[in-house]
C-alpha cells in the first residue's frame, strides 16, 4: 500500500488531556490535508472543529473515555451532545468491570442503546483488550456483534497495553462478518500499519501516522 492508501485507514488522533485548541486545530488540518479517515478529538472540541472545517474532515470523538465505567445515562448524554455538535463517528468504551463480572447482558444493552442513538453514524466499541482474558475477549466480541455496532476496537491507548496481532486474529474468529476491526495503541511503524491492515483491520487509531509516512507524502 502507498502512503495515501494507508492514511485513508487512519483515525488521526489527539486525546491528550493537555491538548490545546492550537494542537487540535493542527491535527484537524493534517487530517484534511493528508486524507485520513477521521480526526479523533475530545468531545469539547467537536463543535469548533465542525465550524472551522465545514465537513472537510470527518470528526470522531470518544465516549466514556478512557475508563468506561460511567453510567449508561452519562454515555448517552455524551453521545447525543457529540452528534449534535457534528461528530460523525463515536468510539465508546465498554464497562470493563461489568464484562469481567460476567454481566454481558448489561454490556450488550449499553452498546445497543448507543448504536440506536448513533443511527447511521458509526459506533466503534473499545473493549480494552489489555485488561481481558481470552474468554473475556470472546465474550466482548459477542456483545459487540449482538448489539449491531459497526466496529470493535482493541484499546484506548491509555491502558497497560495496546493492539496485538494475536487479538486481531481472535477478533476475526469471533466477531462475525458485519463488524469491522480497529486496532489502536502501540502502532509505531509503517510495518506495524501494514501488518495490522493485512491481519484484517479496517481502521488504525494513531497519533503518529503522518510523521511515520512524511517522507513518502
Amino acid at each position: 500500500m502507498n502512503a495515501k492508501e494507508l492514511l485513508a485507514k487512519v483515525d488521526h488522533t489527539l486525546l491528550k488531556p493537555t491538548a490545546t485548541w492550537e494542537e487540535i486545530d493542527n491535527v484537524a488540518n493534517e487530517a484534511e490535508q493528508y486524507g485520513t479517515a477521521t480526526v479523533v478529538v475530545p468531545s469539547s472540541f467537536v463543535r469548533d472543529i465542525s465550524h472551522s472545517y465545514h465537513d472537510m474532515v470527518r470528526i470522531c470523538t470518544v465516549v466514556g473515555f478512557p475508563l468506561g465505567n460511567t453510567s449508561t445515562t452519562a454515555k448517552m448524554a455524551e453521545t447525543a451532545a457529540a452528534l449534535s455538535d457534528g461528530a460523525a463517528e463515536i468510539d465508546m468504551v465498554i464497562n470493563i468491570g461489568a464484562l469481567k463480572g460476567g454481566d454481558t447482558n448489561f454490556v450488550t444493552e449499553e452498546i445497543r442503546q448507543l448504536k440506536h442513538l448513533c443511527g447511521e453514524r458509526i459506533l466503534k466499541v473499545i473493549v480494552e483488550t489489555c485488561f481481558l482474558t481470552e474468554d473475556e475477549k470472546i465474550a466482548a466480541c459477542r456483545c459487540v456483534k449482538d448489539a449491531h455496532a459497526d466496529f470493535i476496537k482493541t484499546s484506548t491507548g491509555f491502558g497497560t497495553g495496546g493492539a496485538t496481532l494475536e487479538d486481531i486474529e481472535l477478533f476475526k474468529q469471533h466477531i462475525g462478518k458485519k463488524v469491522k476491526i480497529k486496532a489502536a495503541g502501540g502502532i509505531r511503524t509503517r510495518e506495524d500499519m501494514e501488518a495490522f491492515i493485512a491481519a484484517g483491520c479496517d481502521r488504525l487509531g494513531m497519533s503518529s501516522a503522518i510523521k511515520i509516512l512524511q517522507d513518502e507524502l
